[in-house]
């Protein structure tokens, strides 16, 4: 092999987009990822390309451009983004100049979302802050009043509820995100998961002359941590109480598919429109706004159900159909005693 062929194939190879252009924007090398991020179109160099490498040939100097996707295009709606640096090929003879181009995309995307993230947090907490107080404005006014002083308390007690449930579930969700490290899986029983869940609701669902109905309990077990576990089924259950109508039922069922365990909680409430199926466990994404609000739900609970559930391996889906009701089905992987033999292995290396 020659030297030549040793450096096309590094060039074609490359994980980076490779282009080499000339002063009259004649491509004289380029790779397939080059193509693929859209610096050249049938041979031709893309025009937000050229003007970058046009500067790098006049000046001499290195340039280093991002190049978001055309608005309009379809690479746009794909989010596409590119990070294009320039070079003279020959410092000593600047007739060529070449272009790396790298994919920031899951960055851009990463960016946007936490632009996003940080935007709704500061709405979010900013109407429980500002009810507060008025509330607590209120009530200096309200000093020689017992039954208004009453009233607004409870107010201002549920809206601090409300806070405080907030930025604990913030707290619980960037821990799933990786802000810390989760604990190890171990087997974990699902029936005293599904009831320590139901316990946490009980007085809510009574509140509401809502029954709970589960099916016999299963004997199975999962690979998994308990405490994440009955977070996430404890969220369904809630979800599904806040959105069901008063005096109608919940069911609650178990079963196994293949090498899964499949924990269902099923509402009958007035189901989810297909257009918000796939929204649903956003962060802070609510079908019904004023309900949730009213429900004192902070629209992260099927987030942390949805991160727990890849956290564990697992996953969670969702059946709905307006007017007949939702299920949610989260699926954690089956403990088998052979994972017990590669834990135990696993420990002793």
């Amino acid at each position: 092999m020659t030297v030549s062929e040793v450096l096309q194939g590094v060039v074609s190879t490359s994980p980076l987009g490779v282009v080499v252009v000339d002063g009259l924007r004649d491509v004289v090398v380029s790779n397939k990822r080059a193509v693929e991020l859209n610096a050249v179109h049938d041979g031709l160099l893309d025009d937000r390309v050229w003007s970058a490498a046009q500067r790098t040939l006049s000046t001499g100097e290195d340039l280093e451009v991002d190049l978001p996707a055309p608005r309009g295009a379809a690479e746009r709606r794909s989010g596409l983004a590119v990070q294009c640096h320039v070079r003279l090929l020959n410092a000593d003879a600047p007739r060529l100049a070449v272009v790396y181009l790298a994919d920031q995309s899951e960055q851009a995307r990463m960016e946007a979302s936490r632009r996003d993230f940080v935007a709704n947090v500061s709405h979010e907490l900013k109407t429980p802050v500002a009810a507060m107080g008025v509330l607590a404005e209120a009530l200096l006014e309200s000093t020689d009043d017992p039954d208004t002083v009453r009233r607004f308390g409870g107010k201002l007690y549920a809206e601090s509820q409300r806070l405080a449930n907030m930025v604990g579930e913030l707290i619980e969700l960037s821990r799933l995100q990786g802000a810390e490290r989760l604990p190890d899986l171990v087997a974990v029983d699902v029936d005293s998961v599904v009831q320590e869940a139901i316990s946490r609701h009980k007085v809510a669902a009574d509140n509401a002359d809502i029954t709970i109905d589960t099916d016999p309990p299963s004997g199975f077990r999962v690979l998994g941590d308990q405490p994440l576990l009955v977070t996430a089924v404890a969220n369904l259950i809630s979800n599904a109480i806040a959105y069901s109508p008063n005096g109608s039922t919940v069911s609650i069922s178990r079963c196994r598919r293949g090498d899964m365990v499949e924990i269902a909680v099923t509402d009958r409430g007035f189901g989810i429109a297909l257009a918000d199926q796939e929204r649903v466990f956003e962060r802070f994404f609510r079908v019904d706004k004023a309900r949730s609000r009213a429900t004192g739900g902070t629209g992260l609970g099927l987030a942390i159900v949805k991160h727990v559930a890849a956290n564990h391996n697992g996953g969670i889906r969702l059946w709905s159909r307006p007017g007949t009701g939702s299920t949610f089905t989260l699926s954690i992987p089956f403990f088998s005693e052979g994972d017990a033999h590669d834990t135990d292995e696993q420990e002793a290396q």
